[in-house]
């Protein structure tokens, strides 16, 4: 069972929306949050921005700001390769899967006209490693929806997301390995006085713990920009409609908290 502190606090599903693709990818917010929020800053982009693209459907004035180092040249000739042997192999057949092999394209056109892309890693700030901190990342901006998946690395920042808690309006982020680092979770929760959890989704991609996921997604929404009464809910999880499977080929977890 997962902890406690893991159980949401109660927001009516009426003001939940999904936004980006029902699989992986795309995250549940509190719709409330949409027209107050200026920017997003996106901590680990991979091949993924349809959220950030979503986003923009409906508030197309907001300002697209993505972090990763990984993704770069090297990156793209390495995805390229590796599509066109799943495309011999017949790995590559659908219509969906085609059109993304050419997924540089659009990444080329989605960071030049709408968002910008900057190949730093969020961390301590090593100038060897081309890091950048989340302070300095978030220095000039307020209002906005933080997103963060960085593989593991989200541990190393949870004291900066704290610090600078008045400036975000949202919070979605994905904890790796959660039976390993349950207690700096809890803590971070507990600690969090501005963000309060309300939304958690078990991800499908990484396998589980005695049933429980490894990989949870989670949102969080500021209190002082949306008014909720800090009640944790009764909702099952996954929630029809809002959730779906992040690998469509494999079991969700039905997730259940200790008292």
């Amino acid at each position: 069972m997962l902890s406690k502190y893991l159980k949401p606090f109660h927001i009516d599903n009426k003001n939940l929306i999904r936004i980006g693709p029902k699989f992986d990818g795309g995250y549940v917010i509190d719709k409330r949050i949409i027209h107050l929020t200026e920017t997003i800053i996106t901590c680990g982009l991979n091949d993924d921005w349809k959220f950030e693209k979503d986003f923009l459907k409906i508030k197309s004035d907001c300002l697209i700001i993505a972090y990763d180092h990984t993704v770069n040249k090297e990156f793209w000739i390495k995805r390229l390769k590796k599509d066109i042997l799943h495309f011999f192999l017949f790995k590559k057949l659908s219509f969906r899967k085609i059109i993304n092999m050419f997924k540089y394209i659009e990444y080329i056109f989605f960071f030049r006209n709408r968002a910008i892309h900057h190949k730093l890693k969020i961390g301590l700030q090593n100038i060897k490693k081309k890091e950048v901190t989340l302070t300095k990342v978030l220095k000039d901006h307020k209002d906005l929806i933080l997103k963060i998946d960085i593989e593991g690395d989200e541990y190393k920042i949870l004291s900066s997301i704290i610090e600078n808690s008045d400036k975000i309006n949202c919070l979605l982020i994905e904890f790796h390995l959660i039976d390993k680092n349950i207690t700096l979770i809890e803590k971070f929760i507990i600690d969090n006085n501005d963000l309060k959890l309300i939304h958690i989704h078990g991800n499908n991609y990484a396998g589980n713990d005695s049933g429980d996921p490894n990989l949870i997604e989670l949102t969080f929404i500021n209190t002082k920009k949306i008014n909720i009464e800090l009640t944790k809910t009764n909702k099952s999880y996954p929630i029809s409609v809002l959730d779906y499977k992040n690998h469509p080929k494999k079991k969700d977890f039905i997730l259940k908290f200790e008292d």
